[in-house]
């Protein structure tokens, strides 16, 4: 299970890749909000909104993974924010 969660983390950093390539510039954190981090069943929208900072640096997804935003490279990438059962 937990690979297939490290899965779904870079498939959202994918879209979010896909988002600044439409956008054809870098997009800062909050830019990403509304068109992609919001409408994805993947994401915590409650623990995105109370823990990820503002201006968004942490995105919360409900499985143990998130994304977190680089500044130095303008992009995501996955962390663990919880525990991990292999089982």
């Amino acid at each position: 299970m937990s690979y297939e969660q490290v899965e779904e983390a870079w498939g959202l950093i994918d879209e979010a890749v896909k988002l600044k390539e439409e956008a054809g510039k870098d997009l800062q954190p909050d830019e990403y909000w509304d068109p992609l981090f919001a409408q994805s069943d993947l994401v915590d929208l409650d623990r995105t909104k109370s823990e990820g900072g503002s201006p968004l640096a942490k995105v919360f997804l409900k499985s143990p993974y998130g994304l977190q935003f680089r500044t130095e490279y303008m992009d995501w990438i996955p962390f663990r924010h919880g525990e991990v059962k292999l089982d």
